[in-house]
């Protein structure tokens, strides 16, 4: 089969066989050091007293500069040149080349020396120098091995993360043939050490980029490991500096917060090795290493400095208002090191042209084009635990899902349109795949399901049914299917007797919120979640009300995912007028409350709406926390618990509140630390994504399967959590709420 299907899109298969491969050559090493550095970063931020006031102020700060970005180009201009440089602005990555090839030109240079640089390899500055006959040497260790291994970097601020010590030791000794084999890392440091010192020695040209610029003093904030952007800067007499026009910052005193955070956020120290603040040209003597005998004093400075801004697409992105955050970035790879499927696989298959984790959806698109976003977009699932990592407070998923939408649009497979016929009113919709629409319609299909089970359940699970889901819109045959209940749960609270069970007085009324799963497949939960409420002395309404949106949403359909906003919404209007709380079991339902509808609704609406919503067992905590009767519900009596928390839960903060109300009713829990089951919705079911699903997967297993756990009844508090937990496990998995009736 072609790797690119009918439209142009990479197929199924080849996403799927790409996965794989780096999985097997890349993924160890990728997992090792990314889930290192952060878990680093929760040891260094939790030293910080005010991190999220630091993570406002930077914030801030950005939001400023890019605002102002105009006016601050031109007072930096102004500076460099006060200062003895030059500033250019370059249109595009072309335009950037050609400047710094006139540069290299006029200085004869037959060597440059570079620094690490995410900006000169999106313009590929070192193809366009080496096309002249000009040498070019990566200074920083990471991009010396890959340059010698003619790769490109797998992550933003560690290029050869997927690469291990063994590996590197065989890249050099193969490519080196040095008197005695490399072994350690000493070695190896060593090694590169006197080799890009002789390198940098003889260099003619030095080329970094740049962290931050000071509009004020023209001043470049590098922020490096190991101290070879000095070295690249202050060596050769020319120093070519190469940046983003979204580097420019206002002054010096707004570098503060950023040296605080970039370090802590991208490798999980407390303050990177060198954090270098140079205000080129420097007044220092040139350096000629063949003269022993003039002292420095008496060395002239002839420098050269030549600072390139790029736009490059950022101007334009600066104007769109969905993807004009990308620029608050400040390539820390926070988004990166705390993502599951980036942890499985790196940015060889979880980035672009460039850029690479979470953020690179909003780069590439700005800057390569959608067609390169699309390749890897889909490798985001939406699940937020960026969202408190990014140290500016972008909120990355929302990006993603943005261009996932504008993706979606550009062009459709027509084929196979009778699976989907009718099921998304919107037009506009038309541009996706049959996958993500079928996906993003799940509740159309859960009602389709419900009303003709058991036979949907039945006809779901045969082999002819099977094989035309995998083969038409590529539902993984491995992954058992959702079994939908022919009575729901609003069906089955309009039946019931209407009151409240236990109580004679109710003192508080709530509505549970029916999401799909609830309401159609895990009806029993629903059904505990009214008990324990009930037992609480809590009225309990269940009506019918749209889903939240989510699965649209999840795949890119942002005008359907509002339109069920303001739908759930109107339903839950004369609710909120009547002072009743909204409870929700499933926790990506309540993230949408809390964080999408504000997109969605006015903004008197989404506060009020979200101020009254709560998660069930968070709900239950604050009931007993004032004065609930807690022998109402069912005693743990010992009784062992493995629990899992949800993603988006622990986004919102929200997961301490089942740990404390189990273990006051007395069962003992032990609590996963794996951050992210794997799941993600539609995403493991997905054929192209099932093997990494269950790769992501596999660490919780392997803790669910340790000797204090594995005998201990599985608990989860999301839908996607308890069906991996399923398909991973051979016990059976319960939400907490079925624990407390």
């Amino acid at each position: 089969m072609s790797e690119r299907a009918a439209n142009g899109a990479v197929s199924r298969e080849a996403k799927a066989a790409k996965i794989r491969e780096l999985m097997a050559t890349e993924g160890d090493a990728v997992e090792q050091n990314t889930r290192g550095f952060n878990a680093g970063r929760y040891a260094s931020v939790a030293k910080l007293d005010d991190y999220e006031e630091l993570k406002s102020e930077a914030r801030a700060i950005k939001e400023d500069a890019i605002e102002r970005l105009p006016d601050l180009i031109e007072e930096l201009r102004e500076t460099v040149e006060e200062n003895g440089g030059t500033l250019y602005i370059a249109d595009d990555a072309e335009d950037a080349n050609d400047y710094v090839r006139e540069v290299c030109a006029e200085k004869e240079a037959e060597r440059v020396v570079k620094s690490k640089s995410m900006t000169t390899e999106e313009i590929e500055v070192n193809d366009a120098l080496e096309a002249d006959g000009r040498e070019v040497v990566e200074t920083d260790l990471g991009e010396w091995v890959l340059q010698v291994a003619d790769e490109a970097p797998s992550h933003i601020v560690a290029p050869a993360i997927h690469k291990s010590r063994a590996g590197i030791a065989d890249l050099f000794n193969a490519h080196f043939d040095p008197e005695e084999p490399l072994e350690t890392a000493e070695e190896l440091t060593m090694f590169a050490r006197e080799k890009l010192g002789a390198l940098v020695r003889e260099a003619d040209v030095g080329m970094t980029g740049a962290n931050f610029i000071t509009a004020d003093t023209g001043t470049l904030a590098l922020v490096t490991s190991e101290g070879n952007a000095r070295k690249s800067a202050s060596v050769p007499d020319t120093h070519v500096a190469v940046a983003g026009v979204e580097k420019v910052v206002p002054s010096v005193e707004d570098l503060a917060p950023f040296v605080e955070l970039i370090g802590r956020s991208g490798t999980g120290q407390d303050i990177t090795s060198y954090v270098s603040l140079m205000t080129p040209p420097t007044k220092t003597p040139t350096l000629d290493f063949d003269d022993d005998e003039t002292p420095l004093s008496e060395r002239g400075s002839d420098r050269e400095f030549h600072l390139v801004l790029i736009d490059n697409g950022r101007l334009a992105m600066r104007e769109d208002p969905q993807l004009k955050e990308t620029l608050y970035c400040i390539r820390c790879s926070a988004c990166s090191n705390v993502c599951a499927n980036f942890q499985s696989v790196g940015g060889h298959a979880f980035g672009g042209e460039t850029y690479s984790g979470g953020i690179a959806t909003g780069w590439e698109a700005g800057i390569e084009g959608l067609d390169v976003a699309a390749e890897f977009n889909d490798l985001c699932t939406g699940c937020s635990r960026c969202v408190p990592a990014c140290p500016v407070e972008i909120d990355i998923p929302w990006i993603n899902t943005v261009v996932r939408d504008r993706i979606n649009r550009e062009g459709e497979d027509e084929r196979f349109d009778f699976l989907v016929d009718g099921l998304t009113p919107d037009e506009e919709e038309g541009g996706m795949d049959r996958q993500k629409r079928l996906f993003g319609n799940f509740e159309t299909l859960a009602r389709l399901g419900s009303a003709t089970a058991p036979l949907s359940n039945w006809v779901a699970k045969t082999r002819p049914a099977r094989q035309v889901l995998e083969q038409v819109v590529g539902i993984d045959a491995r992954r058992t299917l959702p079994e939908f209940q022919r009575e729901t749960l609003v069906e089955w609270f309009a039946a019931r007797d209407s009151r409240v069970e236990g109580v004679e007085e109710p003192t508080r009324e709530a509505v549970l919120y029916p999401d799909v799963y609830t309401n159609h497949v895990q009806v029993e939960r629903g059904k505990a979640a009214v008990r324990a409420l009930e037992r609480l002395g809590v009225r309990v309404h269940v009506p019918d009300v749209r889903s939240s949106g989510r699965a649209p949403l999840s795949q890119g359909m942002i005008a359907t995912a509002e339109e069920h906003a303001h739908d759930v919404y109107a339903d839950l209007a004369e609710h909120l007028d009547a002072g009743r709380d909204v409870v929700v079991v499933e926790p990506s339902d309540l993230a949408m409350f809390a964080r999408e509808y504000e997109k969605f609704l006015e903004p008197a609406s989404h506060e009020r709406l979200a101020d009254s919503s709560y998660e069930v067992m968070e709900y239950v905590y604050g009931l007993l926390h004032n004065g609930a009767d807690a022998d109402a519900l069912s005693a743990g009596a010992g009784e062992r618990i493995a629990y899992h928390s949800h993603c988006q839960q622990r986004t919102l903060g929200l997961e301490s509140y089942t740990e404390t109300v189990l273990s006051d009713l007395g069962f003992d829990v032990v609590t996963s630390d794996v951050e992210c089951c794997g799941m993600a919705g539609s995403f493991g079911y997905k054929q192209q994504y099932y093997e990494l699903s269950m790769d992501v997967g596999d660490r919780l297993r392997e803790q669910f399967t340790t000797e204090e756990a594995r005998d201990r009844r599985v608990v989860a508090s999301g839908t996607s959590c308890l069906e991996q937990l399923d398909s991973l496990l051979s016990r059976p998995t319960t939400h907490p709420v079925e624990l407390l009736v």
